[in-house]
């Protein structure tokens, strides 16, 4: 074999040998892409299977409640209207001043049990979120926090866009609730701020108390409810984001795309 043939040779040995890596190397990199795109098809079906579970319950809840509501309507409420007449019916046939006296205390108790029933009722059978406007929804949370006189709320509102979204207001609302309540009961705060605004894409929703603070660690582990508040904004694609310091308050972000 000449010398020529033999150059010839190791040039197109080393001419396949380049092209095999350059295979290989395009065979990698095509397995990462089609690996990437499998896995973001999975997680987006997931996510979709996620917000499809998230909207079922919601919609399971808001049955339960109607029917509970009716429940308390026409079955409790009855009942206690009934006794409630026959209690006045004993006063008037009853002399003992005594033994009226307590009747009418009892009769009392139960009129008062009525009138909270019925609000029970109507708070639980009503479209309340459907029919009013997220602000609207907010602003009747802030008027019950005020009404304990415990601490001042107040509420920025800055809302350019409507939002008609049930889940978006929903969660919203729920949120909002969860950190009101416990505000109240553990934080000892003296005011808290609540911040809602939006423009046509994102609801950005801002909560924050000047109360004792606590342990991010802890709450974590052991608040079920912010724990279930996080992972339904999740569900939406939205972002939670909480933080506490100890002695001075805690601040809760919420960002939550309208669709």
């Amino acid at each position: 074999m000449g010398e020529n043939s033999l150059i010839a040779l190791i040039v197109l040995f080393n001419l396949i040998f380049i092209i095999f890596i350059g295979g290989i190397i395009i065979f990698i990199r095509e397995y990462r892409v089609k690996k990437k795109l499998h896995i973001e098809q999975v997680e987006t079906i997931n996510t979709l299977h996620q917000k499809e579970l998230l909207e079922n319950k919601l919609e399971i809840q808001e049955q339960t409640m109607r029917y509970i509501g009716q429940e308390i309507h026409d079955n409790i409420g009855q009942k206690l209207t009934l006794a409630s007449i026959y209690l006045q019916q004993l006063e008037h046939a009853n002399k003992a001043p005594q033994i009226n006296e307590n009747i009418t205390s009892i009769n009392s108790i139960i009129s008062q049990s009525l009138t909270e029933l019925r609000q029970l009722s109507k708070s639980l059978t009503d479209d309340t979120i459907l029919e009013q406007s997220i602000s609207e929804l907010l602003t009747n949370e802030c008027k019950k926090v005020r009404d304990l006189k415990i601490c001042k709320v107040k509420f920025d509102d800055d809302i350019s866009c409507d939002i008609n979204s049930y889940q978006v207001k929903s969660i919203v609302l729920r949120i909002t609730q969860e950190f009101f309540q416990n505000s109240i009961k553990h934080a000892n705060c003296k005011n808290i701020q609540l911040k809602l605004s939006a423009n046509t894409e994102y609801v950005y929703l801002k909560l924050k108390d000047d109360g004792i603070g606590f342990s991010i660690n802890e709450v974590a582990n052991n608040g079920i409810g912010l724990k279930n508040m996080k992972k339904r904004t999740q569900i939406l694609k939205g972002h939670f984001n909480l933080k506490s310091t100890l002695k001075l308050g805690t601040e809760l972000n919420v960002e939550i795309p309208i669709k």
